[in-house]
């Protein structure tokens, strides 16, 4: 097969919501579910602050794809998009970290799952098609949304505020990965996370300045975390889903990125005996159900969702 039928067929499996992934791909996200499942435990563990933890993970992910996109060509629409994903990849893990720190993993990693919700919001916003169908799917996993909120409300208040913020957190998230896909149409997947990465860190940067937050005498525990973060979540993680993403569709990816919920929730146990309080899991349950309802009748209905 020449390369240009190779590409043909990357795009058609890419805008394809029903294309079942190739094994390859397959593979990829299955790597992808483990190492962005440590990230909510290990943000939840570490004492950085914030913008600092962000700006040395993402620092560190782009100094490791770096050697391998410079192989490659740069094109400057893909290179515009690739810079749009990395600022709004920043303050996704502004909203991201933030949950992780303020409520529960199993309930901030269950609330970002509603990142392909927000797609077909996005989509429908700006004159797309979505299945009446899909707007079920809506209803179910925002009344799921509504009865964490109340049982987080009825515990603390910093609680509630994760909850809004991993909601934040997931409408950035789905336009992250609808730029990335973007991107990945003239860019090379290691191009692309190395222009996104380093773009994300240099955001976190001068945030991490202003704000008075030190860069570096931190305990080696803190640097663990830092290390685990650039090698699970970001490299193992987010380069993984980034590479099926460019031949694999978004919404493929994100019914794909459901198992977070659980693989995060099972390590915050396991790590931090963090055990989510009984009055969430129905509501995480309602949220999950809701994203397949949506992304299922979507496919089904052959709807647009990729920009």
């Amino acid at each position: 097969m020449s390369t240009g039928e190779q590409l043909q067929k990357g795009q058609h499996q890419r805008d394809s919501h029903t294309a079942i992934p190739a094994r390859p791909d397959l593979i990829r996200l299955g790597l992808g579910i483990i190492g962005i499942g440590t990230s909510g435990p290990l943000i939840a563990m570490s004492t950085m602050p914030i913008p600092t933890l962000i700006f040395w993970r993402n620092l560190g992910g782009s100094l490791l794809t770096l050697p391998f996109a410079l192989r490659h060509k740069v094109d400057r629409t893909g290179v515009k998009w690739a810079v749009a994903a990395g600022f709004i990849l920043a303050v996704h893990f502004i909203g991201f970290f933030l949950a992780m720190r303020w409520t529960s993993v199993a309930a901030g990693t269950a609330l970002v799952a509603l990142q392909p919700i927000f797609a077909a919001i996005f989509v429908k916003i700006s004159g797309g098609h979505i299945p009446t169908k899909a707007w079920l799917g809506m209803i179910v996993s925002f009344s799921g949304v509504l009865l964490i909120s109340g049982v987080d409300l009825h515990i603390s208040y910093r609680s509630f505020l994760g909850d809004v913020a991993a909601l934040i957190s997931a409408a950035l998230a789905a336009l992250y990965m609808m730029a990335g896909s973007r991107a990945q149409r003239s860019l090379e997947t290691t191009t692309y996370t190395t222009i996104c990465y380093f773009i994300c860190a240099a955001t976190a940067l001068p945030v991490a300045i202003i704000s008075g937050y030190p860069l570096f005498n931190f305990s080696k525990r803190e640097w663990w975390i830092v290390l685990g973060l650039i090698l699970g979540a970001q490299i193992l993680g987010h380069t993984m889903f980034n590479a099926a993403l460019k031949r694999v569709s978004p919404a493929i990816v994100s019914l794909i990125i459901f198992f977070e919920v659980p693989v995060s929730s099972v390590l915050a146990i396991w790590w931090m005996g963090q055990k989510p309080p009984l009055g969430i899991l129905p509501g995480i349950a309602l949220i999950l159900t809701g994203c397949v309802l949506v992304v299922t009748r979507t496919r089904n209905s052959q709807a647009e969702i990729t920009p």
